[in-house]
């Protein structure tokens, strides 16, 4: 990253239909209703994180296409997780065209809990929960009783993209594994 080609080498792990669907048509997007039919009953909880992503990722690399969707990519074999099937595709991807993200913070986002300035900071929401009640702070996020306390996390979750501008530097302090979103997956990105 930040080297003088601009590219980055990054593994995304896809179903073989998405496979078939670069060698097909030159590319691929991933779409809002595919991730609701994989998820199935708990696509809801995807669908708030996928969406407060996309709304935020698309201000720092634009979507290509208005519906796309993300595809998740990964600096490091080790990252991927291929226990759902499918195979991974090494890619070499342009820096440009690619959103970078901390995955821990990514998992916050999942779990549709608070990411925090700091650890410190995170601690004090969790307290701030507790006093209210709240068990879990997807609690919050998913359930009409805490507004205030909603809009707070997903606020938060606009510090997914702290690290972007220095994972593209090639800084990689403060994170602890790159995790990238592509807007699309290119055959001439394939390796």
């Amino acid at each position: 990253m930040g080297t003088a080609s601009d590219h980055i080498i990054l593994y995304s792990p896809q179903a073989e239909i998405v496979w078939d669907a670069v060698m097909e048509h030159g590319e691929a997007f991933s779409r809002r209703e595919y991730v609701s039919a994989k998820y199935e009953e708990c696509a809801g909880i995807f669908l708030t994180a996928y969406d407060a992503y996309v709304r935020e990722a698309e201000k720092i690399v634009p979507r290509p296409d208005d519906k796309a969707y993300p595809y998740w990519a990964f600096s490091s074999m080790e990252q991927v997780d291929l226990s759902g099937g499918g195979r991974v595709m090494k890619l070499e991807v342009p820096v440009r065209e690619a959103v970078f993200f901390d995955q821990y913070d990514w998992y916050k986002v999942l779990r549709l809990s608070y990411i925090g300035l700091s650890p410190e900071d995170e601690a004090a929401f969790a307290r701030k929960l507790n006093m209210r009640g709240i068990r879990d702070a997807s609690e919050a996020v998913l359930k009409p009783f805490y507004p205030d306390v909603k809009r707070e996390i997903i606020g938060s979750w606009k510090r997914l993209f702290r690290h972007d501008d220095a994972i593209r530097q090639g800084d990689l302090s403060g994170v602890r594994a790159v995790q990238a979103g592509l807007w699309q997956i290119k055959k001439e990105w394939l390796i």
